[in-house]
């Protein structure tokens, strides 16, 4: 019978799980979430929403189609830890290239396996998301006490700001793959690679920017829309980002926000926002489109949420006009879309690229070209009258 070395989860509130070392050796922080998906689990690691978080996944066999370079959403792994059940000790699929413990081992990921991930799953959603940290190697033979110390001396996810951790260092532009119908600016606050593809598509010259640009940036560029994408972190420490939306909106640039482009859209608009007990994460939430009554399954990766009446037209508190809640979650009513009515921009707090699944909400990508297209003719027209 193989030796496995010994690994330890341990969250602040004092709960220690012990399993097996899994992935890189060493000792990481962060905060311990749950994720429902029961595929994806590359897409989900590379997703650079996660970073800072230790991420459980509730399905309890992982790895068994190993990895490979076509389903990278980003860069690298962005999650801070990985904990499974029980990890696949072999890899059954002809697309794979290598396993996922390669990528663990060389993405410097500590992981833990062979803990009860349903009993975690369970503590978290009674006790809330918090800090946790897993500890293998050398560090799983520090006390119970200074493990329990180094979790609770961690910085907690509330009044973080991670978006320079994730975004592109340098601006880049990837080209229309379909007829080109204009260009679009997208701010990386750690955006999918699906997303710029699904963008392209729409017949977009993609321009992605920093994080770090301003509003005359954006306007300098001479696009014909904004979009905001996912990231990690919480909407509250992103002001630069908030007054960059709002300056931009008043120049009535048309825009579109996923995820915690939905967050900032309703900081913009004057809302608030606040933490979720244990967040929306996964590919199987089911979200209500109150103007035509569809349910869509959806996917999602949040632990923050808008702040906003869920029925009735109100007036936007930092005065962009006329705006309404268009989607909520059926599972507890929270906000998951907005929508302006005097100024052409909406967002969704979910994942319509859907990487690896499901692709319910795919058509809003549609959604924001024909927007764009709609404003680009009236603008057009508008010049032709002079």
């Amino acid at each position: 019978m193989a030796k496995y070395e010994p690994a330890v989860l341990v969250l602040e509130d004092g709960n220690r799980y012990v399993g097996r070392a899994y992935g890189a050796r060493g000792r990481t922080l962060g905060e311990a979430v749950f994720a429902t998906g029961m595929t994806g689990y590359q897409e989900t690691l590379t997703d650079p929403s996660y970073a800072g978080q230790i991420v459980l996944m509730t399905a309890p066999h992982i790895g068994n189609t190993g990895t490979n370079d076509e389903d990278m959403e980003s860069r690298r792994i962005w999650v801070a830890g990985f904990v499974v059940r029980e990890p696949s000790r072999i890899v059954s699929n002809f697309r794979a290239t290598r396993s996922l413990d390669d990528d663990l081992v060389a993405g410097a990921v500590v992981g833990i396996s062979g803990i009860d991930t349903r009993a975690v799953t369970r503590h978290i959603r009674s006790a809330g998301a918090m800090r946790a940290g897993v500890f293998s190697g050398e560090d799983f033979s520090l006390s119970d006490g200074e493990q329990l110390s180094l979790v609770r001396d961690a910085a907690s996810m509330a009044g973080r700001n991670l978006s320079a951790e994730v975004s592109t260092p340098e601006p880049f532009t990837l080209e229309a793959t379909s007829e080109r119908i204009g260009s679009v600016a997208v701010l990386d606050l750690g955006v999918k690679k699906s997303t710029l593809d699904y963008l392209a598509a729409r017949g977009f010259d993609v321009h992605v920017l920093p994080q770090s640009v301003t509003a005359s940036d954006v306007l300098a560029l001479d696009v014909d829309a904004l979009f905001y994408s996912n990231g990690p972190g919480d909407p509250a420490a992103s002001d630069a980002h908030v007054e960059l939306l709002r300056e931009t909106l008043k120049a009535k640039l048309p825009y579109f926000g996923i995820c915690f482009g939905n967050q900032l859209l309703g900081r913009a608009l004057g809302f608030g926002t606040y933490k979720l007990p244990f967040g929306h994460r996964g590919i199987n939430q089911p979200v209500l489109d109150k103007k035509t009554g569809r349910v869509e399954i959806t996917s999602q990766n949040h632990g923050f949420a808008v702040d906003a009446p869920l029925e009735g037209i109100i007036d936007s508190p930092a005065g962009l006009g006329r705006v309404e809640v268009s989607h909520f979650s059926l599972n507890d009513n929270v906000v998951e879309g907005l929508n302006c009515l005097d100024l052409n921009a909406f967002s969704v707090q979910y994942h319509p690229e859907a990487a690896a699944g499901p692709h319910d909400a795919n058509y809003l990508f549609d959604r924001f070209r024909d927007m764009v297209l709609a404003g680009t003719s009236s603008q057009n027209t508008a010049k032709d009258s002079k």
